[in-house]
């Protein structure tokens, strides 16, 4: 059952900074265990698109990471300076006796200065041949060998900041390496993750605003009746066809519910939250070349009957 998202809660407390949004957001964590329940219900608080992004975001890490923990602003860093595939991924983990050294460096890491816990993709440089080997490493913020550097805010939702990160021989226990392949168990699955849980928060968010701004009430219910089909999608396996297939059907019937909305903002263009949503509704265009590819992908594989 999906969280209820009462009227009588549609004027959401300001927010201007993480330091605000945080503990909101760890608050909602604790008492909502589900990761989708507390990206929509992050959404519905929030004053503005930033602030649900990044419950969304927090939100889907804990799906991906069951046990990365909720008093921790976690981050996964894999993005270098030529891209995230695993051909880009050039920091890299080399053995030392029982330990391991990280060097490299990520950039947008998000919230990463005022992350605690980065999740890092690196190359394992032994099992590394002609296909790179990626492990995910945990890696605490204030581990030696670690440096963050704030980057310039963004454009749109500018108040939820990244950073760039470097490591030089940062040593790493056996235990902080997370198991398996890290680039088919973790980054990969992830953007499905992600995209489920930031698309239901930002969702959230239109369903909060729609009821403070008394939009119309067939919208509204449209609008619930998507909530609760991410939610169900949410429960499906990130790596499978007929969730990439669900997914892209959601998030095209939402493209829709919000191109309807274009009408409303303009009926309350001098609301600051209108002005907000005119700068920061260029975050729902990130990616979509990779979620096209996602999608042909995976009609694909369905077609064929291969497994993912």
């Amino acid at each position: 059952m999906l969280p209820q998202l009462s009227a009588s809660q549609a004027a959401a407390r300001p927010c201007e900074s993480v330091a605000d949004w945080w503990p909101r957001h760890r608050a909602i964590a604790r008492t909502h265990a589900d990761p989708i329940h507390q990206a929509i219900v992050g959404g519905f608080v929030a004053d503005r698109v930033g602030w649900a992004f990044a419950s969304g975001y927090q939100a889907a890490l804990r799906a991906l990471f069951p046990d990365a923990p909720v008093d921790r602003i976690c981050a996964l860093c894999v993005t270098e300076a030529d891209g995230n595939s695993p051909k880009a991924i050039k920091s890299r983990l080399t053995k030392d006796g029982a330990d391991w050294l990280l060097n490299g460096a990520k950039r947008w890491s998000t919230l990463g200065p005022d992350g605690s816990l980065f999740f890092v993709a690196a190359r394992d440089e032994a099992a590394s041949k002609d296909r790179a080997s990626i492990r995910i490493a945990r890696v605490d913020s204030k581990a030696q060998g670690l440096k963050i550097e704030t980057m310039p805010a963004t454009k749109f939702v500018p108040e939820v900041p990244h950073a760039q990160l470097q490591f030089e021989n940062l040593k790493l226990e056996e235990d902080k390496l997370l198991p398996g392949d890290g680039y088919a168990n973790y980054v990969k699955p992830f953007r499905t993750v992600e995209d489920i849980h930031v698309q239901a928060a930002v969702l959230s968010y239109l369903m909060r605003e729609g009821q403070r701004l008394s939009w119309p009430q067939g919208w509204l219910e449209r609008l619930s009746a998507l909530l609760a089909a991410l939610g169900k999608i949410a429960d499906m396996p990130a790596t499978e066809a007929e969730t990439h297939i669900a997914l892209a059907g959601a998030m095209a019937i939402g493209a829709g519910l919000i191109a309807e909305t274009e009408a409303f903002w303009q009926a309350a263009a001098t609301d600051p939250a209108a002005l907000r949503w005119a700068r920061d509704r260029e975050l729902l265009k990130v990616a979509g070349g990779a979620r096209e590819l996602r999608t042909q992908r995976a009609w694909e594989r369905l077609k064929s009957g291969k497994a993912p």
